[in-house]
Formats: C-alpha cells, structure tokens, sequence
C-alpha cells in the first residue's frame, strides 16, 4: 500500500515538523515525517490533506514533491513525499506521541523510521540551502 507525508517547514530559520509514533508497539517512539495510506479511489493529494487533518487537526495545501519515493517499511509500498503548507489550524499530536519543530542541525536528533532517513536527507539539503 502506497503511503504519503507531508513535509511541514516554516520559520526562520526554517524548523521541519516532526511525529513521534505512538503505536504499533514495534514502531512506538520512532519519528516520522505526518501522513498516512493513500486509500482506493484517493490521488496522493487527497490522502494526504485527509491524514493531515485527521493526525494534527490542520488543513493543508500539498505542493511538489519533497522528496525521492522510498519503499516503506516492510517494503509493501512506496512511500511519497510532498511540501506541504499549514491553511487553517495550528499541528497538534491527535494520532501521535509528540511533535517537535526541528532545525536543519536537530534532524540527525531523532531517531526516525528507517523508510524516512532517506527523505530526511533530501528536505535537509533544501533548508540547508533555503
């Protein structure tokens, strides 16, 4: 199953919104970046806006790509990433442990799921050189 997350930056300098998991238990504790399954009948875009709204409560507009595809964990799908902007609400941890806003040099601070190390990377050069 195809899976999409939502790259949240804002700020000066620029902070990435990060989600620490809150189940399944072999997953508990780990950060990933928000977002979820991508439903029969739902384009990426439509996904995502559903699970951003249903994890952190906001509304979003998606924009371009953020990242390489990724397999996700297991391999079972792919993992998509896409820039996304905040249009009504402020990020709250409905589905998930925490969140935490962190800087280009907080990113290696965390401990994310394996599928995520790759996307962080690409979003980490980019607010390197934003």
């Amino acid at each position: 199953m195809d899976v999409v997350a939502g790259a949240l930056v804002r700020g000066r300098p620029p902070r990435l919104l990060a989600a620490q998991r809150a189940h399944p238990h072999a997953l508990a504790g780990k950060w990933e970046l928000p977002g979820g399954k991508v439903e029969p009948g739902e384009d990426d875009a439509g996904a995502l806006v559903r699970e951003l709204r249903e994890e952190l409560g906001v509304t979003v507009s998606v924009r371009g790509r953020a990242a390489p595809d990724v397999p996700t964990v297991g391999d079972a799908g792919v993992l998509r990433t896409y820039w996304v902007d905040v249009v009504d609400g402020e990020p709250a941890a409905l589905e998930h442990a925490t969140l935490r806003w962190l800087e280009v040099h907080e990113l290696a601070e965390v401990d994310w799921l394996a599928p995520d190390l790759p996307v962080i990377a690409a979003i980490g050069a980019r607010m390197r050189s934003s």
